[in-house]
């Protein structure tokens, strides 16, 4: 049977990287400090995007920042990162 791809909500404010504020992105959970959303990180690194690639596309964030999203998410989900 194949691994089902439906997305797997997460709940991103558990998270310390995160915030979420009225007004901004809608209020929809952000990194801290920024207009990026998480699951933009996590989704293009589950699509084949490496922590370099996904660096140069979010230079504000550090590679230690995006590999704690990914772990994070994957965690939550019951996963392992590659």
């Amino acid at each position: 049977m194949a691994k089902a791809t439906a997305e797997v909500e997460i709940d991103w404010m558990a998270c310390e990287l995160i915030e979420s504020v009225p007004g901004k992105v809608s209020g929809r959970p952000i990194v801290r400090g920024t207009r990026i959303l998480p699951d933009a990180i996590v989704g293009s690194y589950d699509l084949g995007e490496t922590i370099d690639e996904l660096h140069e596309g979010f230079p504000s964030l550090s590679i230690t920042q995006i590999k704690h999203l990914i772990e994070f998410a994957h965690a939550r989900r019951g996963q392992s990162g590659r």
